[in-house]
């Protein structure tokens, strides 16, 4: 299946992938306002056997889903593999990516030009807000290995 024929179908979905170790007030922010573009929004939990996650996959996706409970047009799930592969296998027309800065925009540029030689799969950019443009998992992740309180940074229902 390519993408082109995707662009066919009747709901506009955004795979929004990461390892969202853990999920941010810029992740829930980059999908609130993707909400605004797109019909549904798949939020796909990367399975990263290189990256040494705090929690596992399956945990996190079941506390992002948590928070999205009473939202139909978010559904959250786990995938191994490449990221254009899973999203294409749900449908999703597009990949959707949050960027912060000049070097997440770099990083994104060149995922996103492998992605579409790939899948035909286009990637759509949202920024982060600028309350939001310092907010990382690692940074999180760090605060919280310190003892610091780290619910600023974490969506609240």
């Amino acid at each position: 299946m390519t993408a082109k024929s995707l662009s066919n179908n009747s709901r506009r979905i955004a795979f929004f992938a990461g390892s969202f170790d853990p999920f941010t007030v810029g992740h829930a922010s980059v999908v609130e306002r993707a909400l605004a573009i797109f019909d549904a929004v798949i939020i796909g939990v990367g399975v990263n056997s290189l990256k040494a996650a705090v929690i596992d996959a399956g945990r996190r996706a079941k506390i992002i889903s948590a928070f999205y409970e009473s939202n139909p047009d978010v559904s959250v799930m786990t995938y191994e593999g490449l990221t254009a592969d899973a999203a294409l296998s749900v449908g999703a027309c597009c990949l959707l990516r949050g960027v912060r800065s000049v070097k997440d925009f770099e990083y994104e540029r060149d995922m996103a030009d492998v992605n579409r030689q790939l899948s035909g799969l286009e990637t759509v950019l949202i920024y982060s807000l600028p309350e939001h443009s310092a907010v990382s998992s690692s940074v999180v992740r760090e605060l919280q290995a310190y003892g610091k309180d780290i619910s600023a940074y974490l969506p609240q229902k």
